[in-house]
């Protein structure tokens, strides 16, 4: 785990800065989580272009790996001792750590506690496909069986998880571009945009899967200027090389 996110890199060019924390030796703790020693905890410069974004991105990305060693791992932002782990990750000016993970082997059972919050957030819900992605613009629903190679791709974007479940990514395919969209629904704070980090949570998702399936591109700047729905921004296109 500690090579995976020495070497870590994201699409962005934006430098992550992770490390494995002992919880004991920092004083480390969170109210919705017991029996943690070790968390993952990540920090980035507000200074830097897309930084929420790379974040996500980049947490995500780890978060993912250490499944595939089979440890467990959970986000948090607001639940955790906040202080204690900016102290323990040196933040400097301009730095921000948007979230941290507690990560080690998961309990074979979920807890009553565990199970109540997640029915309370809805946690294992989705938004439908054809509502979160689009076909040219935002007037037509994109079907899920009419996505052609981005189907799969797009598909393991809305799974992806997001603050309070509420899935603020949004995306229209053009040909061999898909143009991805913030549905802003919650303010920002000082540690930035935290919608803009769950949409690289989802690029994440997104682009290693197309990865996986054998094709190559990149996220580029290309707004194509559409009519948006209120409370949508642009964020970033990824462009397929055919």
């Amino acid at each position: 785990m500690q090579a995976y996110i020495d070497a870590q890199k994201n699409p962005f060019g934006v430098p992550i800065v992770f490390r494995l924390l002992e919880a004991k030796a920092y004083g480390l703790s969170s109210p919705v989580i017991v029996g943690e020693d070790t968390y993952l905890a990540a920090k980035v410069s507000t200074k830097q272009k897309y930084y929420e974004i790379a974040f996500g991105y980049s947490f995500e990305a780890a978060c993912l790996y250490a499944q595939s060693l089979g440890l467990g791992t959970v986000m948090l932002a607001a639940s955790l001792s906040r202080t204690a782990f900016e102290t323990a990750m040196e933040l400097g000016e301009n730095e921000v750590l948007p979230l941290a993970s507690p990560i080690g082997y998961p309990a074979e059972k979920k807890s009553i506690r565990e199970a109540l919050m997640r029915k309370a957030l809805k946690a294992d819900e989705r938004i439908s496909f054809e509502a979160l992605f689009f076909k040219n613009d935002f007037s037509v629903p994109l079907r899920k069986s009419d996505a052609g190679v981005f189907s799969e791709a797009l598909e393991m974007a809305r799974r992806a998880p997001s603050a309070a479940n509420k899935q603020p990514w949004r995306a229209v395919v053009q040909d061999d571009t898909v143009h991805f969209y913030e549905n802003k629904t919650m303010k920002e704070s000082t540690l930035g945009d935290v919608q803009k980090v769950d949409i690289g949570i989802a690029l994440s998702h997104f682009d290693l899967t197309m990865q996986e399936e054998g094709h190559s591109g990149k996220f580029i700047e290309s707004d194509p200027h559409l009519e948006t729905p209120e409370n949508h921004i642009y964020i970033v296109s990824y462009e397929r090389k055919s």
